[in-house]
This record gives C-alpha cells, sequence and structure tokens, in this order.
C-alpha cells in the first residue's frame, strides 16, 4: 500500500564494518537499494524513520517515497531488515525500488474475526494454521490485510486460502487449499483406572515377563564344581 511519506537518505563513500559502525555512532543506519534494472546504491537512513514504517499497519509493505541527496527519488518498499538481537536496534536495511506500473508479489496478513459455532455450540477448539498469504497485484492495490469471519465454521470445517475473497488485479499466489484456521475437537484428558475399594496401595508397575530357568539350571547352580581342590 503506497503512502504519502518521504525518508531522506545519503550516499555512503564507502561500505564495510567500520564504516557501518561509524554511522550507528551518527544515528544512522546503512541500507542498500536495488532493483528496477538499475545498479545498487550504498545509503544510510534514519533508523527512527524506518522502524515506524516497519511498526505501522502496513509494515514492510508499505510503499513510500526514498529522497537521497544528489541522488534519485524513488518509490521503494522494504524488503530486509536486520535487527541487534540483545538491543533491537536496527542495523541494516535492504530496500528495492518500485515500478507503479507492475505487478509484484507480496505477503498480507490475514485477521480472523467471530467465534465459531463448533466452539460455542460443540465446546471444539479454533486452530489458526496460518496467519498470511502470497498474492500478486500491483503496488497501489496492496491490502493493509485480510479479515475473515469465522462464526459459521463446526467441527471438522476450515477456512482456506481460496476462500479469501480479492479484488481489483489481485491474483492469489499460495495454494488455494493452504488451510488458513480449522475447527477440532478438544483432545481427551488420559483416564487413569481408581484403585480398589479400600486400598491405599497405589497400583503395582506390571513387571517384565521373566524366562524361568529349566530344572537342570537350577540343579547346576545349586551343587557345587565337582573336581574343584580347596
Amino acid at each position: 500500500m503506497r503512502k504519502e511519506i518521504t525518508v531522506n537518505a545519503e550516499l555512503r563513500e564507502s561500505r564495510g564494518k567500520n564504516e557501518a559502525r561509524r554511522l550507528r555512532v551518527k544515528g544512522f543506519a546503512p541500507a542498500i537499494l536495488y532493483g528496477a534494472s538499475q545498479p545498487a546504491v550504498a545509503i544510510a537512513v534514519s533508523p527512527k524513520e524506518v522502524n515506524k514504517i516497519l511498526h505501522s499497519n502496513t509494515g514492510h509493505n508499505t510503499i513510500f517515497n526514498l529522497a537521497i541527496q544528489g541522488g534519485e527519488d524513488t518509490p521503494v518498499m522494504i524488503v530486509d531488515w536486520l535487527l541487534d538481537p540483545v538491543k533491537d536496534n536496527l542495523l541494516h536495511v535492504d530496500m528495492k525500488r518500485i515500478d507503479l506500473t507492475k505487478r509484484i508479489v507480496v505477503k498480507v496478513r490475514v485477521q480472523v474475526t467471530g467465534e465459531p459455532k463448533g466452539v460455542k455450540l460443540q465446546g471444539g477448539l479454533l486452530e489458526v494454521i496460518t496467519r498470511e498469504i502470497e498474492i500478486e497485484t500491483l503496488p497501489d492495490e496492496i491490502p493493509e490485510l485480510f479479515t475473515m469471519d469465522v462464526t459459521e465454521l463446526m467441527i471438522g470445517m476450515n477456512l482456506r486460502a481460496g476462500d479469501i475473497p480479492l479484488t481489483g488485479s489481485t491474483k492469489l499466489v499460495s495454494p488455494a487449499d493452504q488451510v488458513i484456521a480449522h475447527v477440532v475437537t478438544m483432545k481427551a484428558e488420559e483416564v487413569v483406572a481408581p484403585a480398589a475399594e479400600g486400598s491405599t496401595e497405589a497400583p503395582a508397575p506390571s513387571e517384565p515377563e521373566v524366562i524361568k530357568k529349566g530344572k537342570k539350571d537350577e540343579e547346576a547352580v545349586a551343587e557345587p564344581e565337582k573336581g574343584k581342590k580347596k
């Protein structure tokens, strides 16, 4: 989904770990811009501005304007990013140029609403299997999310990707039979047989079968060995 947002960027003259550290100290995050049959460009962006986009309702599907100082001004999308596992700081961003006249493939979140009848009336359990589907569409037609009502689902019924209505030029890329959510029977708890009435002892665990020795073997064990001097 296209938004009227502009993120400013600066060209990076060099690359490498040392340069990346210097940028982060200055409050920037290293990034790379590529796509649209044009050469890749190393840039630096504000991590705060990028995080605002990533945490918005449209997230990484947001199409915004990237204005490079002394360079190009173009619509882009965030295709990949790297966060510090400890501090959660933005370490690197990959951005892709977007041609607004060409179709692209994106993943869109699926949200289910309502309480299934299979849960309310039959005591079943709603399981959400997939939380996003892949579609092909024009950049300006990317939906924020798909909302599906699961109220009519009974035990054994499911909602599949092919059940999601698509509008405009949008086409489904995910398999049509991919399960989004279904209602299943609650698993029965294991029933333990009660002990005999009046008994205070727990039932004895079953013992493994013991192969009994033959009479000759028992006698051989009982008798001392002959011919052995004391």
